[in-house]
């Protein structure tokens, strides 16, 4: 996936010029100076594995061919099409994603989280624009626990820079299920089934995408997807920060 080159719009403004002359940017993942504007140093951005020869339906890598204007689609997709039409990934689950996702996700690193939306607008600048964007949601017991929704979180100042209408509170985790990381993939699609559902009297636009912050085998992604294309969506892409291998 490319890698956008073009100067995205700044919607922090002078509060946020004026902040980084007062402490100026650290690397969140070495802790070095960060560049200006971002907690990211010139040699921690230089090693960032950006997802750029991926599977144009689930993202996953793929080893880089010759461009002859097709997207590239893996075997199992090109066998059995996922619900999602097109997976954006910024980048493969590797390092340094994968200590500062964690950071973010679990041990309330919001830091980390605004670094890590500043990097996916970057790759998404090009990508094709949906209508609205949804984060993909926690079951409220779960949101009680954690404090805040990662998806989400990803999501807002995303949806910002890009001009894409976010609709939060629109897709919903109606049943509380098993963590995704201690399930198999068989296990992982039962676990899921039924779990989404949209808000009644909900009107959604055709073309929606998806925004999670790590993307597995697809089984969460996919059932929602599913929930919003029952719900009359016409294509659900999948925004995700990245993806394992």
């Amino acid at each position: 996936m490319p890698v956008n080159q073009t100067r995205l719009p700044d919607v922090d403004g002078r509060w946020r010029r004026l902040l980084d002359g007062l402490w100026p940017a650290r690397c969140l993942a070495c802790g070095e100076a960060g560049r200006p504007g971002r907690d990211l140093c010139t040699a921690c951005a230089a090693s960032l594995p950006w997802n750029r020869h991926a599977c144009a339906h689930c993202a996953i890598p793929l080893p880089a061919v010759a461009d002859h204007g097709a997207p590239q689609a893996c075997g199992a997709c090109l066998r059995k099409p996922p619900p999602v039409q097109a997976t954006n990934a910024a980048f493969v689950y590797a390092a340094p994603l994968d200590r500062l996702l964690p950071r973010f996700k679990f041990h309330h690193d919001l830091a980390a989280g605004r670094l890590l939306s500043q990097l996916m607008a970057q790759a998404f600048a090009d990508a094709e624009r949906p209508q609205a964007l949804l984060a993909v949601p926690l079951h409220r017991a779960r949101l009680r626990a954690r404090g805040y929704d990662q998806a989400l979180e990803l999501a807002r100042p995303l949806a910002r820079t890009l001009r894409i209408p976010l609709l939060p509170d629109t897709l919903r985790r109606t049943r509380a299920t098993a963590p995704q990381s201690r399930l198999d993939a068989a296990h992982r699609k039962r676990n899921l089934r039924g779990a989404f559902t949209v808000a009644p009297g909900t009107r959604l636009p055709g073309h929606v995408a998806l925004l999670d912050d790590v993307m597995t085998t697809g089984a969460t992604l996919h059932a929602a997807a599913i929930a919003l294309r029952r719900a009359g969506v016409v294509r659900v892409d999948a925004w995700v920060c990245a993806r394992v291998p």
